[in-house]
């Protein structure tokens, strides 16, 4: 049975990878179909390689440098241990043969002094204010920050008391945590001996998954409870109490994304096969807040990307699958 697909960065360029097997897709050869139950459709996918050589262990994030970042050439990072960049053929781009190809690695970042090996990696996330950073989450506890143009450590923080499952940049020097210790945590470069909380999971150690910062308007960020079909919207004025909870999936919530271009819209996927879109409202009413649109993949969705270069174009993976819905 082929493994699932878990991860998907969508670059500004007309490639779309994903993981675990390091698949490039083309949304260029989509053909669309109207999906009647929602103002989302489903393309289908040609896919056009399956690229190695094989990461060392299933990647858990893959993302590409923003488009204010130094490096020109078209690269790839995938936050299987080590840290890794992948350089892709400018052939593929400037002449669009999209034959077999093959990533080479070019950089690969491993902050373990001891040994060649190095705690796995849970994610990480391109600073697009700094694109030198990229900051990298790791089951060990810690964050570290790293300078891609150096090839060092710029810092490595132990965030939380557990595992360390998702990061996210808000501003240049800020980003924020979430852990297996329930806990949402705000770091700033700046002092690094302190972090603020500024939310728990009301189960006492119920480990928080994903979390999403809403780049449109940084005092808010989303986050998703493991086994739970809550989504949790915070205002970083107001800890420990969330804003709103989206709670219309009918099984866990797996992924979440802000959308690129709106500060008050947001999609969801979980293993109730939904995909999601909600409108936030200024205040929510007493019965919840309903998705302004939705639709069904017939699988549990593992991830989504909402495109920042091409905002009407939402990507979702499940089984081994990959598909883009067009808002």
């Amino acid at each position: 049975m082929s493994p699932p697909t878990l991860c998907m960065p969508w670059p500004s360029l007309p490639l779309l990878p994903a993981s675990p097997t390091i698949t490039i897709v083309s949304p260029s050869v989509a053909s669309l179909k109207s999906t009647p139950t929602a103002s989302i459709f489903s393309p289908s996918i040609r896919t056009l390689s399956a690229l190695g050589p094989t990461p060392p262990s299933p990647s858990s994030t893959h993302t590409h440098p923003p488009n204010s970042c130094s490096i020109r050439t078209p690269t790839l990072r995938s936050a299987s241990p080590p840290l890794t960049s992948w350089l892709l053929p400018v052939t593929i781009f400037v002449y669009g043969k999209f034959g077999k190809i093959r990533l080479s690695p070019f950089q690969l970042l491993n902050n373990s002094k001891t040994s060649e090996f190095s705690a796995p990696l849970t994610s990480f996330d391109w600073n697009e204010i700094e694109p030198k950073r990229i900051g990298t989450s790791s089951i060990d506890t810690t964050c570290t920050i790293w300078d891609i143009e150096k090839g060092v450590v710029e810092t490595q923080l132990i965030a939380h008391d557990k595992e360390v499952y998702d990061i996210a940049w808000g501003e240049a020097r800020v980003f924020a945590s979430v852990s297996a210790d329930g806990s949402v945590r705000i770091f700033d470069l700046r002092d690094k001996e302190h972090s603020t909380i500024i939310y728990e999971s009301p189960q006492p150690d119920t480990p928080l998954l994903r979390l999403a910062w809403n780049k449109q308007d940084l005092r808010y960020m989303a986050t998703i409870l493991m086994d739970s079909n809550k989504i949790v919207i915070l205002d970083i004025r107001s800890p420990t109490m969330p804003v709103a909870e989206l709670e219309r999936h009918h099984a866990s919530v797996n992924a979440v994304a802000w959308a690129p271009q709106s500060c008050r819209h947001i999609c969801s996927a979980g293993d109730d096969s939904q995909a999601l879109i909600w409108e936030l409202p200024t205040v929510a009413g007493p019965n919840g807040i309903d998705p302004l649109s939705m639709y069904s993949a017939g699988c549990e969705i593992n991830q989504l990307q909402w495109s920042a270069a091409q905002p009407d174009w939402i990507a979702i993976a499940f089984s081994n699958k990959m598909q883009l819905l067009k808002v």
